[in-house]
């Protein structure tokens, strides 16, 4: 067999039809219309698949729909039936016909045209920000308290004017940095710009019509807009600035890390609204707080709040190395709902924004996974950068802006709720890793004490209305996060065809996969014939993908790289769509936890068939926790037990799980084994809620319910395909823990997360793990992160590091050996 073995990286993709071409090029302008949503979704059936598009007559769901639990008022104020159907629109696709004027001058200049019939000028924006901040009286006392701090301990010395006016100065340079000053012409040069330039190396910028008209029902509200989107490129900065700007929306001040305060570029973010803050709030060489800059950072805030002005903060704090949301660093968004507390505003409406490109700018983040540190950025690497962008294509993007919400209502409706105490990971997980161990019972008087505290002037309650406020908004924004053509192919290569495939059934598995998102409501961020969305995808993964054109029926054979860097770069593309399948390739796991523990241990009573629906939702649950800082399953006013059950109830809507027969129901015997499992849990962690009444749905028939797995080949490949989402997780977690073993401590972190990520590097390189993307820095970090909270370590500050060393708990072997086996057993070898 003749084979030639071509990388997308350099060859031309010039074997595409002339069909194709067209509809790649119809899909840059123009937007695909889907039916009503089947809701049994095809699990990689293999039907024909010219006759699956031929019936495929599906509506796109609409995304964002803020939570009917926490915000039921603003659920309805901007949302009616009709902004579904109003559809996508190209941002960056200009014409005539959307200026006042026509004719052969108007096509030549319209985007001139558009951009300066845009509605922006000097009085949207702040004024006199500088000198109101510095005239308030919390920073006039932050002023005078730096000026009068001590020169020695325990000696004061009076207020010297001299000493006043050196921090003022001091203060002023620092707000130097921090305000911005908008240039309404230059917003307008920008907009032209950047025109240019995406319409360059973008395919489209697709943003739904009815999301926009809801932005716009907002602004009329003469309230402070808050957007809070997913960070994933240095493009997210100027993106939504963009897309406002182009809809006649005041473009918003933009909280940006001091690192981007370079010359040149800096002065041109502050011209556009961006202002810049330290990453660490406090930077005194001492180590103390530096209650001065936190001063003119909260004022500066609560200024332009009083001043209705919008903000744009990314919660993430920086952009995402591994192609999934990371976690909340609540600091300014503390300061948003500060400034609501002290009355600085009546109310502010958060906006959520998702985020979705085919291909990101940055290309990947393969360095910093690899370990290498962070390299700072510079007036030359983002010339560099935009050179480079010039030369290549990234696809296609979509921005989604999720439905405003009410800060004051959301921050109402938790005052109202008789919320337990939040159980930490320790209490969540050690019951179910070791089960000889006396159970750590929840302090009841703390329990008690919530409800009655749960006002703005208690702190654990702030602390916590934060905390959720946080979570709530990161995870309707990853909700929001459209599906990319990338992420498909990417996920298929890597978790179902990792050896290899034909391009035709690549093509059949796509279209599969495609309806499996619809039916989950989560939205696609293309549209178009799947061959030619494929062969687009595949170019743009470019040499992380090798085709090979064999002689065989003139097939093309593709196959993914398997050199770390590019299996990483595959990893950061599928992981965009992880959260649509995350519920079920957890309970995918769990059924393999429970049935190699039943194989390994015997069966003692119960058939080896059927398993406990109480049990599986308990076992996902604990699974749930332990990868809780790789992933969210729920929102913080859901009930994590009952989501899961809900997944559970979904697989077997789905036909993968199947309810026992009544007469086999009553033949079967919770094992010893599952009673001893269910009661080493705290009472807080059952799955039923404590709200619901005796007749819902989670009464003792749902408790009673045995299961048994589909044994038909397309569920049973589907069920493989879902543990293999996350077995590089568990790969990464195990690794770690078998790490732990070797412990020799005390260690500062830093060194023990190099180390720890050099070992999982060094088994990638020696091919003895299974997923070459289970060594990523992300996942080392976050095993460490977990290996804290649940108690395997220690911690003890020591200036600028923390140092780990075993706790007491996991000091004896057996107890490490425990949480191996606990790890190890939802994995799918």
């Amino acid at each position: 067999m003749d084979e030639t073995a071509l990388s997308l990286g350099t060859i031309d993709v010039s074997y595409l039809s002339t069909s194709a071409d067209c509809s790649i090029s119809r899909c840059k302008h123009s937007s695909e219309e889907w039916g009503e949503c089947n809701s049994r979704p095809t699990l990689f059936r293999s039907a024909t698949l010219k006759w699956k598009e031929a019936l495929l007559s599906r509506k796109r769901p609409f995304v964002g729909r803020c939570c009917y639990v926490c915000t039921p008022q603003s659920r309805d104020n901007f949302f009616n039936s009709s902004i579904p159907s109003l559809g996508l629109r190209n941002v960056i696709y200009i014409n005539e016909t959307h200026t006042r004027y026509r004719g052969w001058l108007a096509r030549r200049f319209c985007y001139v045209l558009f951009v300066q019939e845009r509605d922006v000028h000097k009085g949207m924006f702040a004024k006199n920000l500088t000198e109101n901040v510095l005239n308030n009286s919390r920073v006039q006392k932050a002023i005078v308290d730096e000026a009068s701090e001590p020169s020695t301990p325990g000696s004061f010395v009076q207020t010297d004017p001299k000493a006043i006016n050196k921090v003022k100065k001091k203060a002023r340079k620092i707000l130097q940095e921090m305000v911005a000053n908008v240039s309404p012409a230059l917003i307008r040069l920008t907009g032209w710009v950047l025109l240019k330039l995406f319409n360059s190396f973008f395919w489209n910028i697709q943003i739904h019509r009815g999301q926009i008209e809801m932005v716009k029902a907002a602004t009329e509200m003469n309230l402070p807009l808050i957007f809070l989107p997913v960070h994933k490129s240095h493009i997210d900065y100027l993106l939504l600035t963009f897309i406002l700007f182009c809809h006649n929306i005041k473009a918003p001040y933009i909280a940006a890390g001091n690192n981007l305060n370079i010359p040149i570029f800096s002065t041109l973010i502050r011209k556009l609204g961006g202002f810049f803050i330290r990453r660490k709030l406090d930077q005194n060489p001492d180590g103390r707080k530096d209650f001065l800059y936190r001063a003119l950072l909260y004022v500066h805030i609560e200024e332009l709040l009083r001043q209705q002005q919008f903000l744009e903060i990314f919660l993430e704090g920086t952009r995402s190395r591994s192609g999934k949301t990371s976690g909340a660093r609540a600091g300014l968004l503390s300061v948003v709902v500060d400034a609501l507390f002290s009355n600085a505003t009546p109310d502010v409406l958060i906006i959520p924004v998702g985020i979705s490109y085919d291909r990101i700018i940055e290309g990947h983040y393969n360095s910093e996974q690899l370990g290498n540190p962070k390299k700072n950025e510079s007036l030359w690497s983002i010339a560099r950068g935009v050179f480079r962008m010039l030369r290549k294509n990234y696809g296609c993007v979509r921005v989604d802006f999720a439905q405003p919400f009410s800060l004051k209502e959301y921050v109402n409706s938790q005052s109202q709720k008789p919320v337990p105490a939040p159980l930490s990971l320790e209490q969540a997980l050690l019951p179910a890793i070791l089960p000889s161990r006396p159970n750590d019972t929840v302090d009841e008087g703390a329990e008690a004490s919530l409800p009655n505290s749960r006002d703005i002037t208690s702190e654990p309650f702030r602390r916590e209305l934060i905390s959720n406020l946080a979570e709530h908004i990161l995870f309707t924004a990853n909700k929001s996060c459209a599906v990319m053509s990338t992420h498909i192919v990417a996920c298929l290569l890597l978790y179902r065809h990792r050896e290899g495939t034909d391009l035709s059934r690549l093509v059949e598995d796509f279209f599969s996969m495609k309806e499996e998102v619809l039916a989950r409501d989560f939205d696609l961020g293309f549209s178009g014939n799947s061959d030619d969305v494929v062969m687009h995808a595949i170019h743009l993964l470019g040499n992380c993908v090798n085709i090979t054109n064999t002689s065989r029926n003139n097939e093309f054979f593709i196959t993914p790289s398997i050199t770390i860097p590019a299996v990483f770069e595959l990893n950061f593309y599928s992981n965009g769509i992880l959260h649509v399948f995350i519920k079920e390739a957890v309970i995918a796991c769990s059924l393999h936890a429970i049935q190699s523990r039943r194989y390994r241990n015997g069966t003692s009573g119960a058939s080896p068939s059927l398993i406990s629906q109480e049990h599986l939702v308990r076992k996902a649950a604990s699974l749930c926790y332990l990868l809780s800082n790789e992933f969210t399953v729920s929102l913080p006013c859901q009930v994590i037990y009952q989501v899961c059950h809900e997944s559970v109830e979904r697989l077997i809507q789905y036909g993968i799980l199947l309810v026992a027969e009544q007469d086999d129901q009553e033949d079967v015997s919770p094992s010893l084994t599952e009673h001893q499992w269910n009661k080493k849990l705290p009472e807080p962690l059952s799955w039923r809620s404590d709200e619901e009444d005796e007749d819902s749905d989670f009464g003792e028939e749902q408790r009673d319910c045995y299961l048994k797995v589909s044994q038909s080949q397309e569920h049973q490949q589907y069920i493989t395909f879902l543990q293999r989402l996350l077995a590089p997780l568990l790969e990464a977690y195990s690794s770690a823990v078998i790490f732990v073993h070797n412990f020799s401590g005390p260690v500062f972190e830093s060194e023990y997360i190099q180390k720890l990520h050099r070992h999982l590097i060094n088994r990638t390189e020696r091919n003895v793990a299974v997923y070459a993307e289970s060594a990523t820095y992300s996942h080392v970090k976050n095993a460490v992160k977990v290996f804290k909270e649940i108690g395997v370590f220690k911690q003890t500050k020591q200036r600028k590091d923390i140092i780990l060393e075993l706790s007491t708990t996991f000091l004896p072997q057996r107890n490490r050996q425990k949480l191996l086996e606990f790890v190890m057993s939802f994995m799918v070898l």
